[in-house]
């Protein structure tokens, strides 16, 4: 019986795939950041690896000029099981919130977002798949909520609609 129950847990944890997990010898080079300097406005951001190894998002969000949003974003190829059921994040926030972002294509123009609202402490904040809705320049779609089989692109953002300034520690994300 212990057996059993030691191949049933070994499937299981099987079908996790690590989509990113930042460590010492982590490359960001395909991690790139982008804010709403691209229509005027005076955002500003960057993405690090701290002396623990782990991604830092950070930056200043300014309402001026009519920005207010810093993003960060990296191609991936993930190739999502059958029973792919949820985006797992495992990070350290600021209290503030944030949108973890997917796309299933490089030429989208639209994401497929979620909003959550981080704690301070470390924690793992689980998204279902299924509940990532479609937007665009920060209107939702009207379109299917993300039901695809792949995974090109991810990216987190903050629009908070104020100034503030912003640290998002990311440890991993994977897809369970």
């Amino acid at each position: 019986m212990k057996y059993l129950a030691f191949i049933i847990m070994l499937f299981a944890f099987q079908d996790t795939i690590t989509v990113v997990d930042f460590s010492q010898s982590s490359d960001i080079s395909s991690w790139k950041t982008t804010s709403d300097d691209v229509m005027g406005g005076i955002s500003t951001s960057s993405i690090a690896l701290n002396e623990n190894g782990k991604g830092v998002f950070s930056g200043h969000v300014s309402t001026e000029n009519n920005g207010g949003f810093a993003m960060v974003k990296s191609t991936v190829v993930v190739a999502l099981h059958e029973n792919s059921k949820k985006v797992i994040l495992r990070l350290k926030g600021d209290g503030k919130a944030y949108q973890f972002r997917v796309k299933s294509s490089p030429t989208d123009r639209h994401w497929y977002t979620q909003n959550f609202t981080t704690s301070g402490d470390w924690e793992t904040i689980e998204i279902d798949l299924n509940s990532l809705y479609p937007i665009f320049r920060g209107n939702r779609l009207r379109r299917q909520n993300f039901n695809h089989t792949e995974i090109k692109e991810i990216a987190f953002l903050v629009a908070n609609k104020k100034d503030e300034d912003f640290k998002l520690i990311i440890d991993s994300i994977k897809i369970n």
